[in-house]
């Protein structure tokens, strides 16, 4: 399982998110946190449903957080290949798309006639998550909810975690509802940002959310620009 730690880029006097494995973040257990932002996605944006289903393995912790905010069963109804890696930072759409195919693997006995709370960690291009979708459908689920345990990533970061460009996050030009459509669920709801910061550990103010607000600790070097989309690049 990933997890959090402090990271501070040079000048920023800012922690952030990053992912490496370890049980740990700072002097608190990154289980218990993960936990705790499921139950407070939970309080926000609650749906009637039969089922709470992770998006393994990262969205595990969340997920029952989730289940046990919203009073429904967890169940494990998708079931992961853990010799493929992470489809979000392939560099092409059929590579992605193979690699949720190979993936994960929907599990009709637990889905099938269920209105289902599928809950993962993020939504990127939202590719995977139109993927996923389409698969529980086609296992047999009734209505496919998608909660996200974090708020919509806007911009790329540029301290460690490989996103793509700007313009391939589709929360940096499409509403929620848009997304929604696209990735055909019945509903779709973000973890907000203030809620986020109030469950995680220690002072919203110690932590760097760029991805989040496109607020930046410290000045962009003219490649970061780039890639934000801000100038065009030189002929």
């Amino acid at each position: 399982m990933r997890c959090l730690r402090h990271l501070r880029p040079q000048g920023s006097g800012k922690s952030r998110l990053s992912g490496l494995v370890c049980p740990i973040f700072g002097a608190n257990a990154v289980y218990g946190t993960r936990k705790a932002l499921g139950r407070q996605l939970a309080k926000e944006s609650s749906v009637p449903a039969d089922i709470v289903i992770p998006v393994p393995d990262s969205g595990v912790p969340a997920s029952l957080g989730y289940a046990e905010g919203a009073g429904i069963p967890f169940e494990l109804g998708l079931i992961r290949n853990h010799y493929v890696g992470r489809t979000f930072i392939e560099p092409e759409q059929s590579i992605r798309h193979f690699g949720v195919k190979v993936k994960l693997n929907a599990v009709p006995e637990v889905l099938e006639g269920k209105r289902v709370v599928v809950v993962d960690d993020s939504l990127v291009r939202g590719t995977t998550s139109r993927k996923i979708v389409k698969m529980l459908r086609n296992a047999g689920a009734k209505e496919v909810h998608m909660r996200i345990s974090s708020p919509p990533i806007i911009s790329p970061c540029f301290y460690g975690i490989d996103t793509p460009t700007r313009k391939e996050l589709i929360a940096s030009s499409h509403s929620t509802e848009e997304i929604r459509k696209y990735i055909t669920a019945d509903s779709l709801a973000y973890l907000s940002l203030e809620g986020m910061l109030n469950v995680s550990p220690g002072t919203p103010g110690q932590y760097c959310n760029a991805c989040f607000t496109e607020r930046y600790p410290i000045p962009l070097t003219r490649a970061e620009e780039l890639q934000l989309g801000l100038f065009e690049p030189s002929v």
